[in-house]
């Protein structure tokens, strides 16, 4: 079909219908151009599509689909291969579920530990993150099913998620936050990106025509389509002129109105819309023509051994004083909720409907130890148990070595909401250190969907970190433990000592209004090595049951080439790391970077040579004084690591740039030449922002109240001079509390994490429909003071609307 002769046989009104959704999940369609309907659904590491009841927060069941190992495990396999092939099942099984669109994956970095959907994203390194997020997007798009690479951009917490804006330097926006989504787009080749709820310098994503148009189409060459995140749409006719082709999800047509007054008062050009029609009838065509006649249904068993290889190299042995792998015939105790109930997901939008959950004790006949009987041993939920723990440490004292397996439940790591800490809960604390004392090998299996602090490592004999690993983890993980598969993840991010070791923990998650990234590049590592902070375990750490010899490193204006072998007698597979860095530079750095990767099987004796390659990332900056990327003449360090503090080969190369002269800034920037970051002064903040720091508080009008606006949350309501506002706030303070009295714990973080921080203009953003926006004008006046005013403006708006609803259902029954 010819995109450009249906575009001009359209009319205005028809191609303003396509810009929003005809419901949560679908496009709208139109029959008479042959204009089909799309349906997006959640992915990033499993189908989540609901056939009945919709939502964007897993309440509502979907139906059954693969569930592998989320982006926080699939990073710690460090191997593109494998999360490419990940993709193409993920796109096979959205082909057979007819999704045109899948809501995956998501590249935003770590930027500090206790953001409640890390285990959606990669790791706290861009490199890493984005050359995974490619090779998974490259396997999605090869069933012609478009991936939606998200949250674009710098959206790394989920506190006030909604209209919190993120203050960032353009160094670090460019070299940290884009540099992952830059990659999903030049070499992932994304049809699909999703804006970020939040503001990015005081623009939100969704309307931030630097972001969406000046970078990613005209700087990236993006030629795809820019969807919303669910709610978060702004203000429309913005919107459509900064970039954006498609909000969600459908509002009845009433953001579709703003745009066709826009287009008839000329205040946005037609021109405009046509290309955003375009653009989103190139991805829904050809989806459709592909999924159009292909087979509804995948194989299960197929599917779920994708899964199980997954799981088995991402998980990361991080300790091991010489117990595993386990013996034939030991006497194991296996102690945890965990090993009965695996933590094998994250929760939120992101739920998926597994096809075949596996648990430890569903396979644990298949091993040939002495399984001598299991023991809860702690509630999921809740206070330390004396009569648990004392039935583990009955079992626990027969045993020859014990597995215990903890973690962090649903409820703790989920969207919507930061955790509080970084600590286990205190009952599982406590079993582990009544268990240390048996003086029994204990293995400590742990399931976290984010990093832990773990201040018992000196009490255990070995640490199993399968973070999350889907629905077939729990053989991969007795697979490593018996030595049946050779362990071979890394850790795709540091594990500090303790939170406040981390260097945006002054920082984390801001104040009322902004939030400050006045650490700028300084982000995990980054920062750890700079300021010679020490570490549990550095970024690309992980044990194997072999060891390998590295050697004969070459170095040429193309790469780096060097020799790997397999000292050991079991095969393995090692992950090489290849960092730069530069000491005498007149930028601030840190003392290395990832520049590069490759993961390397290896049987016993075996020596390969690797090559990896120089590109485009390897050696540039972004120089804010000229805004572009540049290279700095001099001499760089060449590292090639087998984790960030383990250097196996070194050595330097003299590299000549893009500029003949670079001026220190060291005098007027000294905390961020030292790394000092903590210690940053506003003028120093200001310099590397560009611009005054923002307001970080909220502006309150007489005694500790606020006018309500339409980016007023619902946490925010509590400062609402009317008191419909407040009650309303508290409402939603309490609701949570007494679902928990009453055991619905995942349900009350649910409700807690969709409404708490949702703005007054989710309500009718949300709602399909069911508040307008005009009806939402008359709850402000209530939250503002002007309780009958309010009211009455609500009942007259809910009546007009009903009488439209009727003509509409009239009209339809006519035509139809």
């Amino acid at each position: 079909m010819d995109i450009n002769k249906i575009v001009k046989k359209m009319t205005l009104e028809e191609k303003v219908s396509l810009m929003s959704g005809k419901n949560f999940w679908e496009t709208q369609e139109i029959t008479k151009h042959q204009i089909p309907s799309m349906f997006l659904a959640d992915g990033p590491h499993g189908v989540r599509k609901q056939a009945a009841a919709a939502d964007h927060l897993g309440l509502n069941e979907s139906l059954k689909a693969t569930c592998f190992p989320p982006a926080v495990s699939l990073a710690n396999t460090w191997n593109k291969e494998l999360v490419t092939k990940i993709g193409t099942t993920l796109g096979e099984e959205a082909k057979a579920h007819r999704v045109n669109i899948l809501l995956g994956p998501g590249t935003n970095i770590k930027r500090n530990p206790l953001c409640g959907r890390n285990f959606e994203y990669y790791s706290e390194d861009p490199y890493l993150a984005g050359q995974i997020a490619a090779a998974q997007i490259v396997g999605i798009q090869k069933n012609d099913v478009s991936a939606c690479v998200k949250h674009y951009a710098v959206n790394n917490q989920e506190e006030r998620r909604m209209v919190i804006d993120s203050v960032v330097d353009q160094r670090a926006l460019r070299e940290i936050y884009l540099t992952p989504f830059e990659m999903a787009v030049k070499q992932g080749e994304v049809k699909t990106v999703m804006s970020a709820y939040n503001k990015v310098n005081g623009v939100f994503a969704n309307e931030n025509e630097f972001l969406l148009k000046t970078i990613l189409r005209e700087q990236w060459g993006f030629n795809g389509i820019i969807v919303t995140d669910w709610g978060g749409n702004n203000d429309r006719v913005l919107a459509l002129k900064a970039g954006n082709d498609l909000e969600m999800p459908g509002n009845a047509g009433e953001t579709d109105l703003e745009i066709l007054k826009a287009v008839q008062s000329g205040e946005i050009e037609e021109e405009i819309l046509d290309e955003a029609v375009k653009r989103l009838l190139e991805v829904t065509l050809k989806t459709n023509s592909n999924i159009t006649g292909s087979p509804d249904s995948f194989s299960v068993e197929k599917n779920h051994q994708v899964a199980y290889q997954a799981a088995t190299e991402a998980i990361v042995l991080l300790k091991n004083d010489n117990v595993l792998p386990l013996k034939k015939g030991k006497k194991v105790a296996i102690v945890g909720d965990f090993a009965a109930n695996p933590r094998y997901q994250g929760a939120g939008s992101s739920i998926v409907n597994p096809t075949k959950l596996e648990s430890t004790l569903d396979v644990i006949a298949e091993y040939e130890f002495d399984f001598i009987g299991y023991a809860k041993g702690f509630k999921r939920y809740g206070k330390k148990s004396k009569n648990l723990i004392s039935k583990a440490k009955k079992l626990s004292a027969k045993a020859e070595v014990i597995l215990l397996y903890l973690g962090l439940d649903e409820i703790t790591e989920v969207e919507g909401l930061d955790r509080p800490n970084m600590k286990l809960p205190e009952n599982q604390l406590f079993l582990l250190e009544e268990l240390s004392k048996l003086n029994v090998p204990l293995v400590v299996v742990l399931s976290t969907g984010s990093q832990i602090e773990l201040p018992f490592i000196d009490k255990i004999s070995a640490l199993v970190h399968g973070h999350l690993l889907g629905q077939a983890g729990a053989k991969a993980l007795l697979d490593v433990i018996v030595g049946k598969v050779n362990p071979s993840g890394k850790l795709s991010e540091t594990i500090p000592i303790k939170y406040e070791d981390v260097s945006t923990a002054k920082y984390f998650p801001g104040k009322e209004k902004t939030v400050e990234y006045r650490e700028s590049i300084y982000v995990g590592y980054r920062y750890f090595e700079k300021n010679q902070i020490g570490v549990r375990y550095p970024f690309g750490f992980g044990l194997s049951y072999t060891n390998f010899l590295y050697s004969d490193l070459t170095i040429t204006s193309q790469g780096v080439s060097f020799k790997l072998t397999n000292a050991g007698k079991v095969e393995g597979k090692e992950v090489v790391q290849f960092y730069v860095g530069m000491k005498d530079s007149k930028i601030f750095r840190p003392v290395k970077e990832l520049k590069g990767f490759a993961k390397i099987n290896l049987k016993p004796e075996q020596t390969k040579q690797v090559n990896i390659a120089f590109d485009d990332y390897t050696f540039r900056f972004w120089n804010q004084e000229t805004g572009k990327y540049e290279v700095e003449t001099g001499k760089y360090q060449i590292y090639i690591n087998s984790s960030l503090n383990k250097n196996e080969l070194l050595d330097e190369i003299e590299v000549m740039g893009t500029l003949e002269k670079i001026v220190s800034l060291q005098t007027v920037l000294p905390n961020y030449y030292s790394g000092k970051i903590n210690n940053v002064s506003d003028e120093e903040f200001e310099k590397i922002l560009g611009y005054p720091i923002p307001n970080p508080h909220r502006k309150y009008v007489k005694r500790n109240r606020i006018v309500v606006g339409y980016n007023t949350t619902v946490a925010e309501l509590r400062y609402a001079k009317g008191w419909t506002g407040r009650f309303f706030a508290w409402a939603m303070r309490v609701a949570p509390k007494l679902l928990k009295v009453i055991g619905k714990k995942q349900l009350a973080n649910t409700i807690y994490m969709g409404m708490y921080h949702q703005p007054m203009r989710g309500i009718s953003r949300m709602t399909n429909g069911m508040i307008s926006w005009s009806q939402l004008e008359g709850l402000l006046i209530m939250f503002n003071g002007k309780f009958f005013k309010g009211l009455t403006k609500f009942r007259k708006e809910a009546r007009i609307k009903r009488k439209k609803n009727k003509m509409k259902k009239k009209e339809a029954k006519i035509s139809g």
